[in-house]
């Protein structure tokens, strides 16, 4: 699926930026920008889309993103409710490829950044020791200006370049770019199955969205995401179902398995099976064991 460009605001001439912010929630665009991006959840959960990849997000997740890899964070509900109680806190650091400039990145010490900057085109998950190091640097960042700011930088490209402490997020790269009407459609698609997952979107209702007839719309969607509209869906219910199994203890599966959207139980067994390897019981199970 392709997204709409940000435009990442800066206050300096500078192409890096550090920031820690509180908002009602991290909005509902599909989004890319040419800067690299380091993000890390403070508070907040849902369901995140990164290039190909749909997951569930909750504190305490840091991730690192190549240049204009499409991404978007999608709180849950309760964050559109209009409670000033619940909000979504995160630190972000956006740098340019060459933030430390051009010249850096031709020198022969600079060949692990460049491999940093071709395996963050998939996305990246950060854990372990190379997690802590960096959410300290990124907080420091965040209180620092000019050259402070420009050197702590610095020294987390260099930790996360030499770690093994990352995770791949998609199997292929997935940087892309779009035009204006396309970004509309999308997002209008993207919209509407996030907020109707749980009930049986017809294809009919979906296109009618898109402004398409059903087979155009399916020929346009699968284009687009490499996946058909009904198995795009059953991944969004699927990670509702995950954040279901895990949180609230005393759920059954079968209500779970209505809860988000799919019409019995035997179905739903089959799709969790299929997308995360394992039945629902044994997937909390492990879940619970590992923590």
């Amino acid at each position: 699926m392709k997204p709409h460009f940000h435009l990442v605001p800066r206050f300096s001439q500078y192409g890096y930026l550090s920031r820690q912010h509180t908002l009602p929630n991290f909005g509902t665009v599909w989004h890319y920008h040419p800067e690299l991006e380091l993000h890390y959840i403070i508070r907040g959960e849902g369901v995140r889309f990164v290039g190909e990849n749909i997951s569930n997000f909750n504190p305490g997740e840091l991730l690192l993103l190549g240049a204009n890899l499409p991404h978007m964070w999608r709180c849950n509900e309760k964050y559109f409710k209009g409670d000033h109680s619940v909000t979504a806190e995160a630190i972000v650091v956006h740098f340019l490829p060459d933030f430390a400039g051009a010249d850096l990145l031709e020198k022969k010490e600079a060949a692990l950044i460049h491999s940093l900057y071709e395996k963050a085109k998939f996305g990246q998950e950060i854990f372990g020791k190379t997690k802590k190091e960096i959410l300290s640097l990124m907080q420091q960042s965040v209180q620092k200006e000019g050259l402070s700011r420009l050197i702590t930088i610095l020294q987390m490209v260099n930790i996360l370049s030499e770690s093994k402490e990352m995770k791949a997020i998609n199997s292929g790269i997935v940087s892309r770019k779009t035009n204006k009407e396309e970004i509309n459609r999308l997002n209008k698609i993207y919209s509407y199955a996030l907020e109707n997952y749980r009930e049986d979107i017809k294809l009919e209702d979906i296109a009618a969205i898109a402004n398409l007839s059903v087979t155009s719309f399916c020929r346009y969607f699968k284009t687009m995401t490499k996946r058909t509209f009904n198995e795009f869906l059953i991944e969004i219910r699927i990670s509702h179902a995950r954040r279901l199994l895990i949180e609230d203890e005393h759920m059954t599966t079968e209500a779970i398995c209505f809860e988000c959207g799919f019409n019995n139980r035997s179905n739903f067994f089959r799709h969790f099976k299929k997308v995360t390897g394992h039945s629902p019981v044994l997937f909390k199970q492990r879940f619970l064991e590992l923590h």
